[in-house]
């Protein structure tokens, strides 16, 4: 979950002490009303400088971020910086964000860049090997166990992928990106990624063929 003092320091945002300027919340709140909005009006209620609008975000995403960034990076405390400095640099440019609909692939656009910069800076393309669903909230032990049983179905299934096949899968799958934006960050041409993502989407349906 997004700490807001538990932010790094980054370039161009203020930085208290205790984490980054965001506005202060005053005093309790009255029923929330805006956990069940539309990612539209969230979205638009954050750019207009709201915090509590822009937690209900951070709620609503932080668990698929992080999944995803820990997805491409392999360690947790990597996917937990990654997707901290995410979400400032959300807060800095979400006044930027010209249909606050598209939120969900903006802010999984922002966690893959920041993702693959590490994996650029470090030099060393890590295995992705797990990919772990969200938890789902309320759920029946039936349900905790099918969940599980699916997590552990697809994290095998990814790891039977090679690791071009994964990366690309997951940011086609998972941060919702289009061929061209794949091609962009990998720096590979459309016409590879194209023959990735479907070898990757009929490798992944033979190995979970046991689990359905």
């Amino acid at each position: 979950m997004f700490v807001p003092s538990a932010l790094p320091e980054a370039k161009g945002v203020a930085v208290k002490e205790e984490g980054p300027a965001l506005p202060p919340t005053a005093g309790p709140r009255p029923k929330d009303s805006l956990a069940e909005a539309h990612d539209r009006v969230v979205a638009g209620r954050a750019a207009d400088g709201d915090p509590h609008a822009f937690e209900v975000l951070v709620r609503r995403y932080s668990t698929l971020m992080r999944v995803y960034a820990r997805s491409i990076l392999g360690t947790n405390d990597e996917a937990d910086d990654v997707v901290q400095e995410a979400f400032v640099t959300a807060w800095q440019q979400l006044d930027s964000l010209e249909d606050p609909g598209v939120v969900k692939s903006w802010l999984m656009r922002i966690v893959s860049r920041r993702s693959i910069d590490r994996l650029r800076a470090r030099r060393v393309h890590e295995d992705i090997i797990d990919y772990d669903p969200p938890a789902v909230e309320a759920a029946s032990p039936a349900q905790v166990v099918q969940a599980r049983s699916l997590a552990d179905a697809v994290g095998r299934a990814l790891a039977s992928l090679p690791a071009g096949q994964r990366r690309c899968w997951l940011l086609k799958e998972v941060a919702e990106y289009s061929y061209r934006q794949i091609a962009a960050d990998l720096e590979i041409p459309e016409s590879t990624v194209r023959g990735l993502i479907s070898r990757a989407r009929v490798n992944m349906a033979r190995e979970m063929q046991a689990w359905r």
